[in-house]
């Protein structure tokens, strides 16, 4: 295979029905085209695992000039699209005219919104908000609505900028795909007012940086440009996505002036198929890629789609769709057909029908009806084959059960079948994840029943021991202080270490707090905060450590000042009342300070003195998780001083807002470790296992049902 070094501008569309031959065809392109030394490869993904495999294939050892991998992945540049797409513009119309963040991101458009409402819901049209509103003290609703409104209006900004701008100018509408305006209905006419609103609020600079404007200036710039920025890169490709916007695409068509784009585009189907709809709404166009199905008409009566198309993709392939008929705007393949080893951009391959899984993937393919269907494929053996099995069961913990026993008949039938080549998909994974570890962490590794797993797309908040500390702490207020919940903070080696309590003092803890006759709440006037009486403080911590005292002070005997004491305590272990104390003054100084509602300013130095007071990092992986935390409380305090929000908040939402960014997804997470992974059902997760596996596909669990804001 010849190597070229000299890359050749334009947007290059390559489409296939198999994953794996679309990532050989860019691990190809990318050895035969490489880029400059010391240049990044910029790879535009949708997850983490897309990411780990693409890479994967090209840290592969060359088989020779045509497969293989590189050797080795390096100097690969892995963005998500919308991050990509913001340092894009600000490449092209300049740092100084971009900033690194819109005031109409959605982050801050929460906050804003946080703070514009109070004073909007009493405004004509504002009328369906403020019932929503009502009997809200908490602002519980109130930051609900501002996420839900403001991520309405990201999406708004990137797919529906027609309805902003004729919302901006003051015209309450709509406008369809094909340009024509129906009013808005009356009920929804406080969503034209709220985006007035808030461009009202943000001024003329806010104003320049909605995606919508700073994407229509960035497609004058580059389109006017004789000669490209020196920052552009040399080559994008994109991979693994199943959808992009259509602004994406313009600014990718864009780019590619300058720069070599590749677009890697899964497929189900090797014919034209974009006139294949459940509905009615049709925008039809002459096609340039793939050519019609011999024998499918012109025009297909909705009535009659059955008889000349696969019932899947009319309902379920529309996304696909509507992007497979987006990309045909921007692609010409007779441009760069010439590039590609044989002249072959359509990836599309037949595998063998053998079982009920190759034949349903086959009849997508070929776009056949289901009568054809039953005509051409001969029953199958549903005791012989297994490619497609359903199952049945009254639980969570027995889906998961079902599955390990499933799992380890098709490993003993298979010798070459490996952890690795198994997926196990669920809606929501931090629900089932206790049910896995229940199940597949009881064996032991000797066990020959042993299957190693993985557990990807879990938040941090409900894995790592130091956080769930954190939250526990943010949630002082409602806690009652029952013993178990002080001894599972013991059990945090970050909160120990700040209160110097070693780990084999806790057996000497937990006997003089059960023989102190502890049981729940700090004192007296914290049980009184939850409605008892005021002088109750027996069994509280203070009762208990009060025992304690008395008995290392005195010894056995009689009662004093009405208190028992606890002689139980002595010698060097005596030591430890001290640090216990400490802990549970500290849980009453920061019980106190969560109570009562301030502001931004005001909570951004509480929580910085709850991590000090509570936490000293004693592992490198401790130490990342507090910088995380102060990182995100810096972020959120900046965010609440550019939308000048001064107004009090209640803990509720303060928490929600500070640990919400420890559950984002990145793209370093970890994936294909080597074991069966466990994952969130999502798109694009389609890398091509040999076993995949889900779990809870229940009624309103899989396809989700929308989530309504609570009241």
């Amino acid at each position: 295979m010849s190597v070229t070094t000299s890359l050749s501008a334009g947007f290059m569309v390559v489409q296939g029905n198999r994953p794996d031959e679309l990532r050989s065809l860019v691990v190809s392109w990318m050895r035969r085209y490489p880029l400059a030394p010391l240049e990044n490869e910029i790879a535009l993904v949708q997850s983490n695992g897309i990411a780990q495999w693409l890479k994967l294939a090209l840290a592969e050892d060359a088989q020779d000039e045509d497969n293989g991998g590189c050797g080795i992945a390096a100097a690969i540049d892995v963005q998500l699209p919308g991050s990509f797409m913001w340092t894009l513009y600000r490449m092209v119309l300049g740092a100084d005219e971009i900033p690194q963040t819109s005031l109409l991101d959605k982050t801050p458009l929460t906050w804003r919104l946080m703070r514009l409402l109070p004073s909007l819901i009493n405004q004509p049209h504002f009328e369906p908000l403020q019932r929503f509103l009502t009997d809200d003290t908490d602002l519980r609703k109130r930051y609900q609505l501002s996420e839900r409104l403001s991520d309405l209006f990201d999406q708004y900004q990137v797919y529906r900028a027609d309805w902003l701008e004729d919302w901006a100018a003051g015209r309450h509408q709509l406008r369809d795909v094909r340009g024509q305006s129906r009013p808005l209905s009356a009920a929804n006419c406080w969503q034209a007012e709220l985006w007035r609103a808030l461009l009202d609020d943000v001024g003329a600079e806010g104003m320049s940086q909605s995606r919508a404007g700073v994407h229509q200036r960035f497609i004058e710039r580059i389109g006017n440009m004789t000669e490209a920025p020196p920052s552009l890169p040399a080559r994008v490709i994109v991979f693994g996505i199943s959808s992009l916007p259509a602004q994406a695409l313009e600014a990718l068509a864009g780019l590619a002036r300058f720069s070599q784009v590749l677009l890697c585009v899964h497929n189900p189907c090797r014919h034209h198929w974009t006139d294949i709809v459940a509905d009615k709404d049709l925008l039809r166009h002459q096609y340039k890629r793939q050519a019609r199905k011999s024998g499918m008409p012109m025009v297909l009566d909705p009535q009659a789609l059955h008889q000349h198309a696969h019932p899947l993709l009319a309902a379920w392939g529309k996304q696909g769709r509507d992007y497979i008929n987006l990309l045909d705007s921007h692609d010409d393949p007779r441009s760069y057909r010439s590039s590609f080893k044989d002249e072959r951009i359509d990836l599309f391959s037949e595998a063998q029908p053998t079982t009920l899984l190759n034949q349903l993937q086959d009849d997508i393919l070929e776009l056949r009806p289901l009568d054809e269907t039953r005509e051409l494929w001969p029953a199958v053996d549903p005791l012989e084959d297994r490619s497609i099995r359903f199952h049945v069961a009254h639980s969570a913990q027995r889906e998961v059960e079902v599955l390990h026993d499933q799992l380890l008949a098709r490993f003993s039938k298979d010798p070459g079948l490996r952890p690795r080549d198994v997926i196990v998909m669920v809606p929501d994974i931090d629900s089932y994840a206790p049910h896995i570890r229940a199940v597949f962490g009881q064996i032991e590794r000797e066990d020959r029943r042993f299957i190693p797993f993985t557990l990807a797309d879990q938040g941090q908040r409900g894995r790592e021991p130091l956080l769930i500390a954190v939250e526990h702490l943010l949630k002082l207020p409602d806690s009652r202080f029952p013993v178990s919940e002080i001894l599972d903070l013991l059990d945090v080696p970050a909160l120990r270490a700040r209160f110097r309590i070693q780990e084999r003092d806790l057996p000497t803890l937990h006997r003089w707090i059960e023989g102190a006759g502890i049981r729940w709440g700090l004192n007296a006037q914290q049980r009184a905060g939850l409605g008892l009486p005021d002088a109750l403080e027996q069994n509280s911590w203070h009762f208990g450590l009060r025992r304690m005292l008395l008995g290392y002070a005195v010894g056995a005997g009689a009662a004093y000042d009405g208190i028992e004491p606890y002689d139980e305590i002595g010698g060097l272990d005596a030591a430890l009342i001290g640090p216990l104390v400490a802990l549970i003054d500290a849980l009453q100084v920061a019980h106190k300070e969560l109570s009562t509602p301030t502001t931004p300013e005001a909570w951004g130095a509480r929580l910085q003195s709850l991590l000090q007071l509570f936490f000293l990092a004693d592992s490198e992986h401790d130490d990342y998780l507090l910088a995380q935390l102060e990182t995100l409380r810096e972020n959120w305090l900046e965010t609440c001083a550019t939308v000048r929000l001064t107004d009090e908040l209640p803990l509720t939402v303060v928490r929600e807002a500070w640990l919400a960014g420890l559950d984002q997804g990145r793209l370093s997470q970890r994936f294909l470790a080597g074991s069966v992974n466990f994952c969130t059902l999502m798109p694009m997760r389609a890398i091509p296992f040999k076993v995949v596996c889900l779990l809870g596909m229940n009624d309103g669990d899989y396809p989700r049902a929308r989530r309504w804001i609570s009241t």
